[in-house]
């Protein structure tokens, strides 16, 4: 492949994937003959799932001599470890963070989704195809469904595929994330320890702090 090529011109040995992942589109004649010969492989896995693509592509990378590596050994101050970063979630909103996360734990086999979101013991939505932003817009439509108006708000939880390939694809959180989060007039944001990439760390937790909004990176 000639990116693959590119890379090796240059003397790169190590690579980390970081940023959105979406499903391409793939047009075979845009394709010169070497890439065209491992387009197969990549169908096939995508028609399993996300998890079994991105797979795919780490073997394409490690079978052109690139080390792949992990957003946590390049730069570990990007994924808390365990411990309250602003805020404290109630008994409820703890919880509520808990069946989130037997629920995204339970997605996982499946290669559904990263997120859930839970209120008051009830799911109020869980992450698919288009991402943690429609979930939380979903949520923020259907905040009347929470059975008590003055009980807890609810939690967002987001933890990576219990089997997933940690070097690509972790889940995400940043100044967005808490934007949406307090539009879905959530109590805060859960996510398993040592499993989420925090973005913009000062700024995020600074919104979260002035939204009302806990950040609990939960072991």
């Amino acid at each position: 492949m000639p990116f693959l090529d590119h890379l090796a011109d240059e003397g790169v040995t190590e690579v980390v994937f970081a940023g959105a992942i979406r499903r391409p589109r793939l047009d075979p004649a845009l394709f010169d003959p070497r890439t065209m010969q491992i387009v197969p492989r990549i169908l096939n896995a995508m028609q399993t799932g996300d998890d079994a693509a991105l797979r795919e592509v780490l073997a394409v990378f490690e079978e052109s001599g690139l080390s792949v590596r992990a957003i946590d050994q390049i730069l570990p101050s990007l994924v808390p470890a365990e411990g309250l970063l602003v805020g404290e979630p109630s008994e409820r909103d703890r919880q509520d963070a808990d069946y989130a996360a037997r629920i995204v734990a339970g997605l996982g086999p499946l290669d559904i989704g990263q997120g859930a979101i839970v209120a008051q013991g009830l799911c109020l939505a869980v992450e698919a195809l288009p991402g943690t932003d429609a979930m939380l817009e979903f949520a923020a439509l259907h905040r009347d469904l929470r059975p008590n108006a003055k009980g807890a708000k609810g939690v967002l939880y987001k933890a990576p595929k219990p089997a997933q390939d940690r070097r690509i694809d972790l889940p995400t959180i940043g100044p967005d994330t808490v934007r949406r989060a307090a539009a879905a007039d959530l109590a805060g944001i859960a996510w398993e320890a040592g499993g989420v990439i925090l973005l913009e760390r000062e700024r995020t937790l600074a919104d979260a702090r002035a939204a009302g909004l806990f950040l609990w990176a939960r072991g």
